[in-house]
């Protein structure tokens, strides 16, 4: 087996949200040049790789791009998306011990239906991987561990329904931060409860006391859970320095939590703070990936820290909940949360802050005895005075049962005949089959 780490940089010099946004092409340029001036690139423990473009079917097989793909990415966000699913090949394939790509545009605050972007994100750079990696290789558990400063709520809702993929997240506590979701009651839906779970984090939380929550409550999570494969939704912003959150992690913090975590990939979120956080960062993670010394790794500006027993108090309190939960899981009824019904059903606003777009959806989840079952959702979208986009998907896992791909099959045929949606989208995950049923054209296409 190797034992090199692979990384992939792309910067995206054509995608920019607007030119002096922090979302920009200097946030990866800055690390960059650390790396050279530091020598990394010359270990023989690192190798780096051209990313390759993701295809419209593997975009597919995660998301509803509305009306169709090639609408909602361009060229950038398949090859942020394909550096994830390279690397992710090659670690699989064990070409590479680990990997990270460090990649823009982000894409955790990406959902299952896309009307545009939301929190810089068009679409789940780690969600299409673990749909990859489940196609292709067969894998059946994946965790993924997201330590943005930001909820990772895209990542959370598209697996919400799916008891094989474990989704954690610590970030600020989403009373003062964007995206102002991920509290312990969001556990996941009625066939895959627990499976979703959210640490959310006081103001000026430290290494010491993030490293307690990863001590306590996320490596043991993982050790039962027992994953094949750990990606690492790697969001820096939890740095003292960056101008969007308010935690208080270290270089030495974040690479002790990679050291610990051990994650088969790391693909780069957030992050904004270009010239004291970055650069160390990343230098400090990709050494702790590479088994390499990372104690000289130091910002140039010192964190005065700001001890807190209150702050401590709180998230040892948090962890205990968690923990009590986690302890539980198999032993709750569930149909005293969800009710009985045989179809389960939510109603939820999103919110495209970035395209200023506002989206109700209403989502039906069939709770089959064989399988995990399959999944509706109805989509309206719309932006100031412009038309309505109304959408009907389906989806149907990779694991499902055939009375549930027949319902499933069924519910796309009468879609089409309604004359309320624009288009009706087939995500068949066991067939590898996407469809698209235009309304006004009444045609449909596939990839």
């Amino acid at each position: 087996m190797t034992s090199k780490t692979g990384l992939i940089f792309f910067p995206a010099f054509d995608w920019a949200i607007s030119p002096t946004h922090p979302e920009r092409e200097e946030r990866l340029l800055y690390t960059k040049d650390q790396l050279f001036e530091e020598g990394l690139m010359d270990l023989p423990e690192i190798e780096e790789f051209a990313p390759r473009l993701a295809s419209h079917k593997d975009i597919a097989r995660t998301h509803f791009c509305v009306p169709k793909v090639s609408d909602q990415v361009l060229e950038a966000h398949l090859i942020a998306s394909g550096a994830g699913i390279l690397l992710a090949e090659k670690v699989w394939q064990k070409e590479l011990k680990n990997a990270f790509a460090l990649v823009r545009p982000p894409g955790h605050h990406s959902m299952r239906v896309v009307h545009g972007n939301r929190g810089f994100c068009n679409i789940n750079n780690e969600a299409i991987v673990v749909d990859y990696l489940r196609h292709h290789h067969g894998l059946k558990k994946i965790a993924i561990v997201d330590t943005d400063v930001h909820h990772g709520d895209g990542t959370q809702e598209i697996f919400y329904h799916d008891p094989d993929v474990l989704c954690i997240s610590f970030h600020q506590d989403g009373r003062t931060i964007y995206p102002g979701t991920g509290f312990i009651n969001e556990l996941g839906g009625p066939t895959a409860f627990a499976r979703t779970l959210n640490v959310p984090l006081p103001v000026g939380t430290t290494d010491e006391e993030l490293h307690y929550v990863l001590d306590e409550f996320i490596l043991p999570v993982l050790r039962d859970f027992q994953p094949e494969f750990i990606i690492n939704s790697a969001g820096q912003d939890n740095h003292y320095t960056d101008p969007l959150g308010s935690i208080c992690m270290t270089a030495q913090g974040y690479a002790l939590l990679n050291e610990k975590l051990k994650p088969d990939l790391a693909v780069l979120e957030g992050g904004y703070a270009i010239e004291t956080a970055l650069p160390y960062v990343n230098l400090a993670i990709i050494l702790a990936m590479a088994g390499q010394d990372y104690s000289y790794v130091r910002e140039p500006h010192a964190l005065n820290i700001e001890h807190s027993k209150q702050r401590t108090t709180e998230i040892k309190a948090t962890v205990a909940k968690l923990q009590e939960i986690w302890r539980n899981r198999d032993q709750i009824d569930l149909d005293k949360i969800f009710g009985k019904k045989q179809y389960w059903q939510r109603k939820k606003s999103v919110y495209y802050d970035t395209d200023g777009f506002s989206e109700n959806q209403t989502e039906v989840i069939k709770r089959c005895g064989y399988c995990s079952g399959y999944l509706t959702v109805e989509s309206t979208a719309a932006r100031g005075s412009r038309k309505n986009s109304k959408v009907f998907c389906i989806s149907i896992p990779i694991t499902a049962c055939r009375s549930c791909q027949e319902e499933a099959y069924k519910s796309y045929s009468e879609a089409q005949g309604n004359s309320y949606y624009d288009y009706v989208y087939m995500q068949d995950k066991v067939r590898d089959v996407f469809l698209i049923y235009n309304k006004q054209s009444r045609q449909e296409s596939s990839l």
